[in-house]
């Protein structure tokens, strides 16, 4: 079976958009706003459930995270593409930068912010 990548992924989903002639409305800011609507109906899952219960979803609630989950990186894919940026190197950079701010010997079990320390 090939190897699945994200380039893969992002070539897919612009294929998807462009036989149904949606790519003009995938503009950056309309999918930067289906973006944070996918977060929410995501938050929603988790709106009322107590921290165990949102560790323990029943298949239901299991399902519709996972497709939630699946939006919202779908979104977040065709946004990074149209913004021409490299989501695997954004995210390692990021993951680097993370690692100065929070230093493990300064925020070792804290869940402060960087300017709290």
């Amino acid at each position: 079976m090939k190897s699945k990548s994200i380039e893969d992924l992002q070539k897919k989903l612009t294929d998807f958009a462009q036989v149904r002639n949606w790519d003009k409305f995938h503009s950056p800011k309309n999918l930067s706003v289906a973006l944070s609507v996918e977060v929410a109906e995501l938050n929603e899952i988790f709106q009322w459930l107590t921290e165990e219960q949102s560790k323990n979803l029943n298949l239901q609630q299991s399902t519709q995270a996972e497709q939630e989950v699946a939006d919202v990186f779908l979104y977040l894919l065709q946004l990074s593409s149209k913004l021409d940026i490299n989501i695997l190197d954004a995210a390692y950079r990021k993951i680097e930068i993370n690692d100065k701010k929070y230093p493990v010997d300064t925020c070792f079990g804290s869940a402060k912010k960087c300017n709290e320390f």
